[in-house]
């Protein structure tokens, strides 16, 4: 139940990110933003990362492909935290880092631990890695 909330949560949060970087005037838009905070390739990666938030958090919500989600949101939310946030220091009020760094973390975290068992991944794609006999997927996921 645990993970369905922080999957919850994280998905609301990244859904929410991605809805203002395109209701801001589209996908150039965000990657003209994405330009204008210096971040290389900002043109190619501003609606890429929009995309990525409005599609990734409606599949983490769905508990879909989680492990990829979160670690696309893991590494984007690092980007953030190093190529915009840094120079800012720790504090989110002043533009620093620490809010990136908890979606981070918390992406990461369900890219490793799984989606839990109220999700899509455990109902479609466990079930089907136990009949080819994959070890390496755990009774609980």
């Amino acid at each position: 139940m645990a993970r369905l909330v922080l999957r919850g949560v994280l998905g609301i949060v990244m859904i929410a990110h991605g809805v203002q970087k395109v209701s801001s005037g589209g996908l150039g838009a965000a990657g003209a933003s994405f330009e204008r905070m210096g971040i290389p390739g900002g043109a190619v990666f501003g609606p890429l990362v929009a995309l990525l938030e409005l599609a990734g958090g409606a599949a983490m919500l769905l508990g879909l492909l989680t492990p990829i989600v979160g670690a696309l949101f893991a590494l984007t939310m690092l980007g953030a935290a190093v190529l915009v946030h840094g120079g800012n220091g720790f504090y989110a009020q002043a533009g620093g880092y620490e809010f990136a760094l908890v979606l981070a973390v918390l992406s990461a975290y369900l890219a490793v631990v799984g989606p839990g068992r109220l999700s899509v991944d455990s109902r479609l794609l466990v079930p089907v890695l136990r009949r080819r006999g994959d070890r390496a997927v755990p009774a609980g996921a």
